[in-house]
């Protein structure tokens, strides 16, 4: 999906296109056009869609932003996560290392 695309569903979503379809389902009812249920179901397929359109527009942009952050060469907050506890780890090998030194040249 190119950025174009996202942009354009972001866009669609934004501006009450659910709100709409329901103004026009009802309309539609009221004047005798489509049954109640027909109303309701082609609502529902219209909100189905939207979500989908919303899962893919979320999709897009994570995709994207995973694209450019690797392409900054920005580690991502799972690698900094790791990296975090590497050196935690290190750290506490470290302290008692030299703690073990110190009671080495304290007993000699």
């Amino acid at each position: 999906m190119s950025i174009n695309e996202i942009v354009h569903k972001a866009l669609m979503a934004g501006v009450g296109i659910p709100e709409k379809i329901n103004e026009l389902v009802d309309d539609l009812v009221t004047k005798g056009e489509l049954s109640e249920g027909e109303g309701a179901k082609l609502v529902k397929e219209c909100s189905d869609k939207i979500c989908k359109s919303t899962e893919d527009i979320n999709k897009g942009i994570s995709e994207l932003i995973d694209k450019t952050l690797e392409k900054m060469n920005i580690p991502t907050r799972d690698e900094v996560d790791e990296l975090t506890r590497k050196v935690k780890s290190l750290s506490t090998k470290v302290r008692k290392l030299e703690e073990a030194a110190k009671s080495d040249s304290a007993g000699s």
